[in-house]
């Protein structure tokens, strides 16, 4: 079955990402495809709204750890720049039904989502610098601007994980639902964004979008050349290499806990 399964009905296109047995972690092949959908969204008429949501127990684990450690990206566009650039130029609607682990990249691609909804057992977590990374798109930029520098700090720098109450109190989702609820909920939010204006809330998007675009733009450019350049780090590797030999294949393991392993 397909990494990624799509289905459009009555104006939205509902992206489920689809490997729940790796918590739908992201591959290079999943990137170019989420690229293409958002491309060939954007110029298709009949889709005025995008509904992404998770298979399984969890919205997203972040980038698949062992295709990272064997395959790291290069400068320059890359499949996960493919989808940032696509997510960055959709002007129409994106709503995100996020529940269990939101990891990683599952966390930072929601800086450009409009509408998150989250499930109560919803667990946050931007533990890049335990893998001796960076953040991605352009969230050294986007999530600052939403919570503040010192929260931004804690959230990076320390890189613990966070439920979803507190996703809302930082303004990080639109609002928290019961998990049986949340597609419900999200996919209603879809449909009453579907029957709007699609001219005019383009526009809307647009604008809102204008003040901050290039600035967001930019640190995307920036994080991913020192992504490339930390990924290859002796510490990038070590840590990884750590995560990986525990078969968890995710960016959740805190550097404490990997640090404790190796004393034991």
């Amino acid at each position: 079955m397909s990494d990624i399964i799509t289905e459009r009905s009555a104006g939205i296109l509902r992206i489920q990402l689809n490997r729940p047995a790796k918590k739908n972690a992201l591959t290079s092949s999943m990137y170019l495809t989420l690229a293409d959908l958002l491309n060939k969204a954007a110029k298709d008429d009949q889709i005025r709204v995008v509904l992404c949501h998770g298979a399984g127990d969890s919205f997203c684990a972040g980038n698949d750890l062992e295709e990272l450690a064997k395959n790291p990206p290069g400068l320059g566009e890359g499949p996960q720049g493919r989808f940032m650039d696509a997510l960055l130029d959709f002007d129409k609607p994106i709503v995100a039904a996020v529940h269990g682990l939101v990891s990683g990249v599952g966390s930072t691609m929601l800086t450009h989502c409009d509408l998150v909804y989250a499930g109560e057992s919803a667990k946050f977590q931007m533990p890049f610098i335990h893998f001796g990374l960076v953040p991605d798109f352009g969230s050294t930029c986007s999530v600052p601007a939403l919570v503040g520098h010192v929260r931004a700090a804690e959230l990076f720098f320390l890189g613990e994980p966070f439920e979803a109450k507190r996703a809302g109190e930082l303004g990080l989702v639109t609002r928290v639902i019961p998990d049986e609820m949340l597609l419900t909920a999200a996919t209603e939010t879809a449909q009453n964004l579907a029957k709007k204006p699609a001219d005019a809330l383009q526009a809307c998007k647009r604008l809102m979008k204008w003040s901050t675009r290039q600035q967001v733009e930019d640190a995307m450019r920036a994080e991913n050349d020192e992504f490339a350049s930390r990924v290859r780090s002796g510490e990038a590797r070590e840590a990884m290499k750590a995560a990986l030999e525990k078969h968890q294949p995710d960016l959740t393991r805190t550097a404490e806990t990997i640090r404790t392993e190796k004393v034991s």
